[in-house]
């Protein structure tokens, strides 16, 4: 019951992770170049400079995605007295 509840929670928490997520890269990127992240749909970039974007954007998504994933969930539990979740990895 605690998954269902959780939810929209994760729905928001999510949403807000992508709009931080984007401001961070932005600034991020504009410490590395002046000029706008370059993108796959670009016909003449440099493949170097494409990748590292791409680096970057994607270490600083997942980074505040966990980030936000997480504390979400132990406000949930804060207030419920419930973890949304598995309590432990699974052991391998």
């Amino acid at each position: 019951m605690a998954k269902l509840l959780f939810i929209p929670i994760s729905v928001v928490a999510s949403l807000v992770a992508g709009f931080v997520s984007k401001k961070l890269f932005d600034g991020a990127w504009g410490l590395i170049d002046e000029e706008e992240p370059p993108s796959g749909k670009h016909r003449d970039i440099d493949w170097r400079k494409l990748l590292l974007a791409a680096a970057v954007q994607g270490a600083v998504f997942r980074a505040v995605r966990e980030a936000s994933d997480h504390y979400s969930r132990r406000a949930f539990a804060r207030t419920t007295g419930t973890w949304p979740g598995e309590e432990e990895p699974d052991q391998e």
